[in-house]
């Protein structure tokens, strides 16, 4: 993080955006650190709240006369910064936080899902580009945008939506995006139909999207194991560092997340799927990771500290 409150992706040319804005709140809210909270959320708004709505554009890139040259929204940003702000509001109640969250969550609520799906809501991705009138696949998903734990949190400030329809949505979602001899979800789905399938345009893998599908489940406890067995059989490639990128038709193919952070959700998943001892190196993520790998390490050790610990005990 920068001193202006800007979380840095120095994986991928220094940008920033809202997923790595929201993650940053999160963990200040979490360290019960204000000044930290309140650098990061004034940069996110004087940054990215460039639309006339609440919610916030997904990017924005250094060292470019224009920095956010999209305007669309990201919507698994939009819940984090939302759900952020409503941890913020519980240990800060003399601050503005609950008001934002409030405006964000009925942004997000009122504008980016489809309540009226068949089979259930839908989560869109962003509010251009997804949609059934937009694709002839659409309206097309990405299921790692079912940020589980922050349902029940986003519902604290926006009662009039059912949250809960989400939640189950989602589960039911994972259970059904089983595709090809591997069984797991794809980074992108095409809903059209009704019937997943692996959208059109992107690549038909699990890699850096569906990566977190088994974290969400497991930060917000769900425990049937059924969710993760699938996910763990498809990284138990016996490479202690990294994940697989796995195609769910041709198996694994040959590419890695190759940093040590990846493995954390791979240990993580195999415990709660079989009751797999987690390595050593679970319990102390690298200070030298990229920011990706390093925010879904150290989600993955919050996760077990408080819902799993059995998978701590050595």
């Amino acid at each position: 993080m920068t001193r202006e409150g800007r979380v840095v992706d120095t994986a991928n040319g220094r940008i920033s955006h809202s997923e790595g804005q929201g993650y940053g709140l999160l963990f200040a809210a979490a360290a019960g650190d204000r000044p930290t909270f309140e650098r990061i959320w004034d940069w996110t708004r004087l940054a990215l709240r460039v639309r006339k709505d609440a919610l916030f554009a997904w990017r924005w890139e250094p060292d470019v006369p224009v920095p956010v040259g999209d305007p669309n929204n990201a919507t698994d940003g939009d819940i984090l910064i939302a759900w952020a702000l409503v941890e913020a509001a519980e240990r800060w109640p003399d601050g503005p936080f609950r008001h934002a969250a409030r405006r964000i969550a009925e942004e997000i609520g009122g504008r980016l899902v489809l309540w009226d799906a068949a089979g259930g809501p839908l989560i869109m991705p962003g509010l251009a580009g997804f949609g059934a009138g937009e694709r002839s696949d659409g309206p097309v998903v990405n299921p790692s945008y079912w940020v589980f734990p922050a349902f029940a949190r986003l519902a604290t400030v926006a009662p009039a939506f059912p949250w809960e329809r989400l939640e189950a949505s989602g589960l039911d979602l994972v259970r059904r995006a089983r595709f090809g001899a591997s069984r797991v979800p794809t980074d992108w789905i095409a809903m059209a139909g009704n019937r997943p399938r692996p959208a059109a345009g992107f690549p038909a893998t699990l890699s850096y999207n569906a990566v977190r599908v088994p974290l969400y489940l497991a930060m917000a406890g769900q425990d049937d194991r059924a969710l993760y067995e699938a996910f763990a059989t498809a990284w138990s490639d016996g490479d202690p560092v990294g994940l697989p990128i796995v195609d769910p038709f041709a198996g694994r193919t040959g590419e890695r997340m190759g940093e040590p952070g990846y493995a954390a959700i791979r240990a993580l998943t195999a415990c709660i799927a079989s009751g797999a001892r987690v390595p050593a190196s679970f319990a102390t993520p690298s200070q030298s990771e990229n920011y990706y790998p390093a925010v879904l390490h150290i989600l993955a050790l919050s996760a077990a500290r408080r819902t799993w610990p059995a998978c701590l005990e050595r």
